[in-house]
């Protein structure tokens, strides 16, 4: 496989091996603040969660497009303003301990991780039709808070799957890393990266190979791989030279890597 389109020199990986999954994998309710206090709790230094915007705009977490898995809610998400959604309980669907977890904003979580000095990789989720718009106002919040928080600088950046959305990020915030998200690779993958100027590209680990790998990194980009939660898995993709993975299974790998992976 040969590398068609450069990008810059790959630098030596500068975020943890490890990324809790939607903030701390199935130990808590995801995209929820509690997530990410049990994520910091248990030794993670970086999540990964998912923003996506409400009927007036404002940046949430949530993943699904509808409420009703995560919440007690009912309906579509983008069909509700920030002040209903807020409202919501999104942590009693996992258990009677996280009962009134609230759906958070985009802003609290920045606030609670760049606190606590934690990596996070915010994917944008947009809503269907939304993924432009989704993609700057997420971005647009990123850098306001990195402006005012310059010790966060390095500790943020942006993931899709939706090309609108990192498009829009790099339009309006050219500043803040960004990174593919793809079900596979294929070679379209390659002008995409370097299009959008990403440093990273992020994909299923099962369509993972070390040529691929290989292949990413002689051509300047990273690579991450989700959701490993098996630790063989796990050490297999990093022996081929995965830059971090995704995971839910926070204990297990906790058990498993030394400290620095996390």
């Amino acid at each position: 496989m040969q590398s068609t389109y450069p990008h810059t020199e790959r630098t030596a990986w500068p975020y943890p091996r490890l990324f809790a999954h939607r903030g701390a994998g199935h130990i808590a309710p995801e995209n929820t603040l509690a997530a990410m206090r049990v994520g910091h709790q248990l030794g993670y230094g970086a999540v990964e969660f998912d923003a996506k915007l409400s009927r007036d705009a404002i940046a949430l977490l949530m993943h699904d497009d509808t409420l009703e898995r995560t919440t007690n809610g009912h309906g579509a998400f983008r069909d509700f303003d920030a002040s209903a959604l807020l409202r919501l309980d999104a942590g009693a669907w996992h258990s009677q301990g996280f009962a009134g977890e609230p759906i958070p904003t985009l802003a609290d979580v920045l606030r609670y991780l760049g606190d606590n000095g934690m990596v996070a990789d915010v994917e944008i989720k947009p809503c269907p039709g939304r993924g432009a718009e989704t993609g700057e106002v997420v971005a647009r919040e990123l850098a306001a808070y990195l402006q005012a928080s310059p010790h966060a600088a390095s500790q943020f950046f942006v993931s899709s799957f939706s090309v609108d959305a990192l498009r829009a990020a790099q339009s309006v915030a050219p500043q803040v890393p960004r990174t593919l998200l793809a079900e596979r690779y294929d070679p379209s993958c390659d002008a995409l990266l370097q299009s959008l100027g990403c440093r990273t590209f992020a994909t299923d680990h099962a369509a993972l190979t070390p040529d691929l790998v290989a292949h990413m990194h002689a051509s300047g980009y990273w690579v991450m791989a989700y959701t490993i939660n098996d630790v063989a898995r796990a050490r297999e993709a990093l022996g081929w030279g995965v830059d971090a993975i995704f995971t839910d299974a926070l204990t297990d790998m906790a058990a498993a890597f030394p400290t620095r992976h996390r």
